[in-house]
């Protein structure tokens, strides 16, 4: 069983990570602009509608994973998976309120420009369609 949770707690380290790399960058293709502007929704949703009942930046995946890792033995996890990723990447641990303000604000800043290329390609697209 153990070998089970080696395996889901790599799996979420991956998966997680490249959902946070497809939040932050997929709106520069034209390709994932739409289903990027479709997860950023969704993540904003878990963290502040589901985020009601659970808590500000609720995040399932980072829910199971943390299951994943206390069966494994890790019991100290920080209050976030952004916190986590620095921690386990770089050593650092930076205060939880500039994690949370910078984790914010990056995700706004992708959502912004995913709005901004979505629309620009439905303009172009609706253009397309009248000549």
């Amino acid at each position: 069983m153990k070998l089970f949770y080696q395996a889901a707690n790599l799996f979420f380290f991956i998966f997680h990570s490249m959902l946070i790399i497809f939040n932050l960058f997929a709106w520069i293709w034209r390709k994932t602009r739409l289903i990027n502007l479709i997860v950023i929704f969704l993540t904003l949703s878990s963290w502040f509608i589901l985020g009601i009942w659970y808590g500000y930046g609720y995040c399932p995946f980072t829910d199971w994973h943390w299951q994943v890792r206390e069966k494994l033995g890790y019991v100290d996890h920080p209050p976030s998976y952004t916190a986590f990723l620095v921690r386990e990447i770089t050593g650092w641990e930076p205060p939880d309120e500039l994690i949370n303000r910078l984790t914010l604000g990056l995700l706004l800043a992708a959502l912004l420009a995913s709005i901004i290329f979505n629309g620009r390609d439905l303009l172009q697209k609706m253009k397309q369609k009248r000549f």
